[in-house]
């Protein structure tokens, strides 16, 4: 289910690069929020507390009630690395950020 999770992730922050109608990144930020809350709580089952930390800075980044004004292009910035983030996450599932 994370990889599912991730893969739609993606996506949808890849969307945000193209001229979509507003509503559509509300979606989106509403959408990560959710998202980025299960992976959070997936990882702290898991004992997994930078993963966790992570994903629930993210899930506070792209929340949708109180917007954080980053203008677009870095928004589009950020929306890349996330979702490439994501997608190398998939290919290296295993420790793919590392405890110690």
């Amino acid at each position: 289910m994370d990889k599912i999770i991730k893969i739609a992730l993606a996506i949808l922050l890849f969307l945000c690069l193209l001229d979509m109608p507003y509503g559509f990144y509300q979606f989106v930020r509403f959408v990560a929020l959710i998202g980025f809350g299960i992976l959070a709580y997936k990882a702290n089952e898991q004992n997994k507390n930078t993963e966790m930390m992570i994903y629930g800075g993210l899930a506070l980044l792209f929340q949708p009630f109180f917007k954080i004004a980053l203008g677009r292009e870095m928004w589009n910035i950020i929306d890349v690395i996330v979702g490439a983030i994501l997608l190398v996450s998939i290919l290296f599932k295993k420790n793919f950020i590392y405890e110690k």
